[in-house]
């Protein structure tokens, strides 16, 4: 196949073509799109994922250029998927689905793959060489030495005396340390395929949210509702949240005018009928106190009962007998 044909020729084109009509059928047709991270996913992982999600999810990959092209044409009739133009940066997929948001992250992110670790790289983990034999001969002591990790020989192998703590989270992976884990045949990290963000019933957010649960979300709504609410209050502009405290305040004022005022209405009765009768308001009274004052009340005679009883035992003797 010549260059012309791979790369500027009609089939170049028409795998272009193919690919902006499929991502624009998919973009009409599923409600919620993910977008994930692949970076150190091979392909053989890729074709895993695909085989998991059949029947519940697709993925699309493609170049950057091509996924904003479209998705800035298609912003145009639907102006929500222009929030997605901000994430489509670097190794990045859609998955496009009708289904659970948080089932299919799940299932996406449980798939991990072992990758052995590159020079240059920052380690994603803590890599531990942990004591004890290592396939290696006597020959690549002068290695362990350069990296001032202790050994000793055992049975015509080299053996790791003490745990040894190779890179750290974070840090770039040296070549000596790459050259000692190929050595060790062990392949340190563990990738899988990222869910970045979330593209949901036009919405963007990041994927962390999918982590609340019901309740965590349903007192975050509370706050925010709260705020909001006496925000309208103060400003005195009435939104969802302020109405319910607006009709409360009302029907307050009400009762107000109607108690001061010979009109009267049904809700107003009975707090009418409070004031027409002290002890039934001073049964609600105490009843609103928590039975506080009740219980210093109890108190009271208690201890009273104490300060008596002390007295009479001070009439009596050592010996039991009453002093007259």
């Amino acid at each position: 196949m010549s260059a012309e044909t791979e790369y500027g020729g009609t089939k170049s084109k028409d795998r272009k073509v193919a690919y902006k009509a499929r991502l624009i059928e998919y973009l009409n047709t599923y409600k919620s799109i993910m977008l994930i991270s692949v970076d150190n996913i091979g392909s053989h992982q890729m074709q895993k994922a695909r085989i998991m999600l059949r029947g519940t999810a697709t993925i699309l990959m493609g170049k950057n250029t091509i996924m904003r092209k479209v998705l800035r044409d298609e912003a145009e009739k639907n102006p929500a998927l222009a929030g997605l133009l901000p994430w489509i940066v670097g190794n990045i997929g859609l998955v496009f689905t009708n289904g659970s948001l948080a089932d299919i992250r799940t299932q996406l992110q449980a798939e991990k793959t072992a990758a052995a670790a590159k020079g240059g790289q920052f380690a994603p983990a803590d890599v531990v060489i942990p004591a004890g034999m290592t396939p290696l001969d006597p020959g690549q002591t002068s290695f362990f030495q350069a990296m001032n990790i202790a050994t000793k020989i055992t049975k015509g192998a080299i053996e790791i005396i003490n745990q040894v703590k190779l890179v750290a989270k974070g840090e770039r992976v040296s070549s000596s340390a790459v050259g000692l884990l190929s050595k060790l045949a062990l392949k340190p990290f563990f990738y899988s395929i990222v869910v970045v963000a979330v593209f949901d019933e036009g919405d963007v957010y990041d994927a962390n949210a999918l982590d609340l649960t019901s309740v965590e979300l349903s007192a975050k709504f509370g706050n925010a509702a709260s705020k909001i609410a006496a925000i309208s209050m103060a400003i005195g502009f009435p939104t969802q949240a302020s109405i319910p405290h607006s009709f409360s305040n009302a029907f307050k004022t009400l009762v107000s005018l109607s108690l001061a005022t010979k009109y009267t209405f049904e809700g107003a009765a009975p707090f009418r009928e409070l004031l027409e009768n002290p002890e039934l308001l001073a049964a609600a009274q105490a009843a609103a106190a928590g039975g506080a004052a009740a219980g210093g009340a109890a108190a009271a005679p208690a201890a009273a009962e104490e300060e008596e009883e002390e007295e009479e035992e001070e009439t009596v003797d050592m010996f039991g007998e009453a002093d007259y």
